[in-house]
C-alpha cells in the first residue's frame, strides 16, 4: 500500500497517510504567546484545515496524545476540549507532562484520524 505524504520536507511531513489512517502533528504557529485556551483554539482550528487536507473532519479523530507542559493548565485545556468535540465524538487520549522545544509553546498534540477514501491505497 502506498504511503502519502504531504507537504513533506528533509524533517517532517504535514500528514502521513497509510491505509487510510492520517497522522499529524499541531502547535500554536500564529501566536505562541497566547495563553492555554488561545493555543488550543489555534491548534484545533489547525487542525481542521489539516484534516480537510485528508478528506477528513473533528468527527473521524481517532486519537490525540496531548504533551501539556504544566498540569495547572489541564484545567483550561479540558474546557477548550470539551467545547470543540460533539457529544459523543471524543477521541481516545492520552495527556501527559513534557518540556516542550519552544518554552513559548505549552501544549503540542499528535492526532490520528480515519482519512477520506482517495487515501485507502
Amino acid at each position: 500500500m502506498k504511503i502519502h505524504r504531504i507537504n513533506p520536507c528533509k524533517r517532517w511531513s504535514d500528514v502521513t497517510v497509510f491505509n487510510g489512517i492520517a497522522s499529524f502533528v499541531e502547535v500554536a504557529d500564529s501566536d505562541t504567546r497566547a495563553d492555554i485556551k488561545g493555543q488550543v483554539e489555534q491548534i484545533f482550528a489547525q487542525a481542521e484545515s489539516t484534516l480537510a487536507l485528508v478528506e477528513s473532519d473533528k468527527s473521524r479523530i481517532l486519537s490525540v496524545t496531548i504533551y501539556l507542559t504544566d498540569f495547572a493548565n489541564f484545567d483550561a485545556l479540558n474546557d477548550v476540549w470539551d467545547s470543540w468535540f460533539s457529544e459523543g465524538c471524543a477521541p481516545s487520549r492520552a495527556c501527559v507532562k513534557a518540556e516542550l522545544v519552544d518554552p513559548d509553546l505549552l501544549v503540542e498534540m499528535s492526532f490520528t484520524a480515519a482519512a477520506g477514501e482517495n487515501y485507502l491505497s
